[in-house]
């Protein structure tokens, strides 16, 4: 990923550090690229270009980010603070707090990297979340990277008087169907690998607190840390064939992250969304060969040889063959498309070039290829290997 040469002028200023009088642990608030004059004004209203809609300081927000520095807080806090919001990002610190964007010009960075605030300490630290929390005050939490409820017991414990809490959940809460697609008010599953988000929906549901939880599906776009599209990049660049679980037909969904990170901004404030659960994703499925095929015609190569295998006859051991569930997997959008003003504006193929032009295409990617599952795969493909595959989801 790249960083940009503006981020070494930038400047820490710790505002203050605290020892928890339990644990005894230090805890530091550093705020981040701002000036004298923006600590002091915390709520000025932000530059806006030529013709765009202004934002009343009345209509400006305090809005923590728990993460913001990887993937979806990235593009989210960039349009909280185009709307003129005050934004602080709470991580560790262990990564750039902003770095440049492909395609984003220097000084549209400049602007966004300025009016950041950084809240710096670990969300499982439950005795700092609570006193910093509590000191600094907060309009409005965006919780993208929260995974158990009791991650978030201390933010609402800290935040008696927050107005809204949105959370990141996931589409995998759902109970597997044999009607699909899934729905809000669908069955969830208690035992899914999700289930501390499902716990922390209930969680939130429990303290009477006016939230909203957002559940995707397969997220895809510019700076992805999931090999999604880029396991299909890897591959079509190195001239391989692609392996494919089953029949090919599976269906699946996406949704690129700015077209999600645009849902979470419509839920902002808007009482429509007041304790309510919404599907974010793509408008439109698509199977698994299909997939494979946008992805070629997103990145300019040829209509690629697709290899299909029954996952039964292999021992992959602990590598992922494929980057998906090898089954039915997609929800409906019809909600958040009905009451929330929001609709997708990528298409699949679109939104892969968005992806691979800003990302993959630029030579920057999350991890090195390993072909070692499909060189198993194609060294029997000569053995025909199709099976029947469960269609449930």
């Amino acid at each position: 990923m790249m960083t940009t040469s503006l981020y070494s002028s930038f400047f820490n200023i710790d505002m203050h550090s605290g020892v928890d009088r339990k644990s005894g642990k230090k805890g530091t608030r550093t705020f981040t690229n701002v000036g004298f004059h923006f600590l002091q004004n915390k709520r000025r209203r932000a530059v806006q270009p030529k013709g765009a809609l202004q934002v009343t300081a009345s209509s400006a927000k305090k809005i923590l980010v728990m993460g913001g520095t990887r993937f979806i807080g990235v593009f989210l806090s960039r349009l909280l603070v185009k709307d003129g919001h005050q934004v602080t990002l709470f991580t560790r610190g262990k990564a750039p707090i902003t770095t440049q964007l492909p395609g984003e010009s220097d000084q549209e960075y400049s602007e966004f990297s300025s009016k950041v605030l950084h809240l710096k300490g670990d969300r499982k630290d439950f005795d700092f979340v609570k006193t910093s929390l509590s000191a600094e005050g907060f309009d409005v939490v965006y919780d993208i990277n929260g995974r158990e409820a009791v991650e978030v017991e201390p933010i609402l414990d800290a935040l008696p008087k927050l107005e809204q809490y949105i959370y990141c959940s996931s589409a995998g809460v759902y109970l597997k169907t044999d009607f699909p697609p899934h729905f809000e008010t669908d069955a969830v599953d208690p035992k899914s690998r999700h289930k501390g988000k499902l716990e922390t929906e209930s969680l939130l549901a429990s303290r009477g607190v006016n939230y909203t939880s957002i559940r995707p599906v397969y997220i895809y776009g510019p700076l992805n840390y999931n090999p999604v599209e880029e396991w299909f990049f890897h591959r079509l660049k190195a001239g391989r064939p692609i392996p494919v679980p089953n029949s090919g037909i599976q269906i699946t969904q996406l949704g690129h992250v700015k077209d999600l990170a645009k849902a979470f901004v419509k839920v902002l404030g808007n009482p429509k969304a007041s304790k309510q659960v919404y599907n974010i994703s793509g408008s439109k499925y698509v199977t698994f060969d299909g997939l494979a095929k946008a992805c070629a015609k997103a990145g300019g190569f040829p209509e690629p040889e697709i290899v299909h295998y029954n996952p039964e006859e292999f021992d992959f051991g602990k590598k992922k063959a494929f980057p998906f569930r090898d089954q039915h997997f997609f929800a409906s959008i019809e909600k958040a498309t009905r009451e929330l003003d929001w609709k997708p504006e990528f298409d699949l193929v679109s939104g892969l070039t968005d992806s691979y032009e800003l990302d993959f295409g630029r030579g920057t990617y999350r991890k090195e290829p390993d072909f070692t599952t499909d060189d198993m795969i194609l060294d029997k493909s000569e053995s025909p290997v199709i099976s029947t595959f469960s269609v449930s989801v």
